[in-house]
C-alpha cells in the first residue's frame, strides 16, 4: 500500500452493528467515487493514508480511539477520543458526504472550512477533527487537528498527518479514570442544577408527580452505579429515563415528531424558550450552562427507543402531537417508583 507498513489495519476495526449502521461503507472507494466525493467536500484531495485504510474498510469504529495529547482540550488535559472515521461515500450517516458528512459540520454548525471533517468525538458535534489543509493548500498533506465548538472554534494541533494520527491512537484502558469518573458523576446527578426545560416540567407535573426532580436524580444516580458515568445507551434505566424525559417535555410542549423532539431545525437559534431533547439533559446554551446533563449522546439509542415505544403502543400520535398513552404513563410512574425505593 505504500502506508501502514507493519501495522495491523485489518484488526485496528471494531466489529459491531452499531458501526455497520452509521460508518461502514459497503464497498472499498472507486477512483471515481473517491473524484466525486473530494469534489463535494470542497475540493481537497484526500491524503493517500487515508485511502488506503478505506481500502481495506471504508469507514468504521476503531478498536483503539484514545489519542494522547500534549494540549488540553474541552475533552481532557491530556488526551482525546473519537466515536468513528468516516468512509469515503454517501450511503451511511457518517460519511465524508453522508448526512452527517464533512459540510454538514461547516455549513450547519458553521465550523470553520480549513478542511475535512473526518471523525467526530462522543460530545456529538461539539468538538471534531479535522484533516487542516490551510498550510498544505487542497492538494497538500494536511495535518491533524482537534477544533472545538464549545471554545468558539478554537484549533488545537493533534498530529502531523493522518497517518501519524491513526498509528498514535490508544486503548482507552491507557487513561482510566473510571473511580474518579464515577465521583464526578455522582455529583452531577445528586447536585448538578437541572437545564431551565427540565425546572419547567417539573413545575408542570407537580399535581401528579410533588417529587418530579427527586425522581430524576434517584434515577440518574441508579445510571451511573451501573456505569459508573452518567451516559444513557440501551439499557433498561436508560429506557426509563427516556420514557420520563419524553413524558415531562410534553407536559408543556408539543411533538409533532422524533427528529423535531431530538433538536431544533438547523438555522433557528437555540433557545430553552423553545426546548429540545438536546437542551434538556445533553448540552447547555454557553451562556446559561446548568450542571444535571450528559455531554453527549449517540442519536441512535434514543431513535431505537422512539421507534419501540411507538411500535409497542406506548407512544401514540393525538390531535396533540406524540404523546404517551394513559396505560404508559402509569406504568412510567410505577417503575419510578420502584426506582427510588431502590436508592
Amino acid at each position: 500500500m505504500g502506508h501502514f507498513e507493519g501495522f495491523d489495519t485489518a484488526g485496528f476495526w471494531e466489529d459491531s452493528a452499531y458501526a455497520l449502521k452509521e460508518y461502514v461503507e459497503e464497498v472499498p472507494p472507486t477512483r471515481e467515487l473517491i473524484a466525486s466525493v473530494e469534489e463535494e467536500i470542497g475540493g481537497y484531495r484526500l491524503p493517500d493514508s487515508y485511502i488506503a485504510l478505506m481500502t481495506v474498510q471504508n469507514g468504521g469504529v476503531p478498536s483503539r480511539d484514545h489519542f494522547p495529547m500534549t494540549e488540553p482540550t474541552s475533552w481532557a488535559d491530556d488526551h482525546i477520543a473519537i466515536n468513528g472515521i468516516r468512509g469515503v461515500g454517501r450511503t451511511r450517516p457518517q460519511s465524508l458526504v453522508g448526512e452527517f458528512g464533512s459540510r454538514f459540520w461547516i455549513e450547519m454548525w458553521e465550523y470553520p472550512d480549513i478542511g475535512v471533517y473526518f471523525a467526530d468525538t462522543p460530545s456529538a458535534g461539539h468538538d471534531m477533527l479535522a484533516l487542516d489543509y490551510r498550510a498544505c493548500g487542497r492538494d497538500g498533506e494536511p495535518a491533524v487537528v482537534h477544533v472545538d465548538q464549545e471554545d468558539d472554534f478554537a484549533i488545537t494541533p493533534v498530529a502531523e498527518s493522518f497517518e501519524a494520527f491513526v498509528r498514535g491512537l490508544v486503548d482507552e484502558s491507557v487513561y482510566d479514570t473510571s473511580e474518579q469518573d464515577l465521583i464526578d458523576a455522582l455529583e452531577t446527578v445528586r447536585d448538578g442544577s437541572f437545564s431551565p426545560v427540565l425546572v419547567r416540567a417539573f413545575r408542570e407535573a407537580a399535581d401528579v408527580l410533588p417529587d418530579a426532580d427527586r425522581r430524576m436524580r434517584a434515577l440518574a444516580e441508579a445510571v451511573v452505579h451501573d456505569k459508573g458515568f452518567f451516559a444513557l445507551h440501551a439499557d433498561a434505566r436508560s429506557t426509563l429515563m427516556y420514557d420520563y424525559l419524553f413524558w415531562l417535555f410534553t407536559g408543556f410542549n408539543r411533538v409533532e415528531s422524533f427528529d423535531r423532539y431530538l433538536k431544533a431545525p438547523a438555522g433557528q437559534e437555540r433557545s430553552y424558550a423553545a426546548p429540545d431533547y438536546e437542551l434538556m439533559i445533553v448540552f447547555g446554551l454557553v451562556a446559561e450552562p446548568y450542571g444535571f446533563r450528559t455531554g453527549g449522546y449517540a442519536p441512535g439509542f434514543l431513535e431505537d427507543w422512539w421507534e419501540s415505544r411507538v411500535a409497542s403502543g406506548r407512544i401514540a400520535e393525538t390531535a396533540d402531537g406524540y404523546r404517551m398513552t394513559d396505560a404508559a404513563v402509569a406504568t412510567l410512574l410505577d417503575e419510578l417508583a420502584a426506582a427510588v425505593d431502590d436508592r
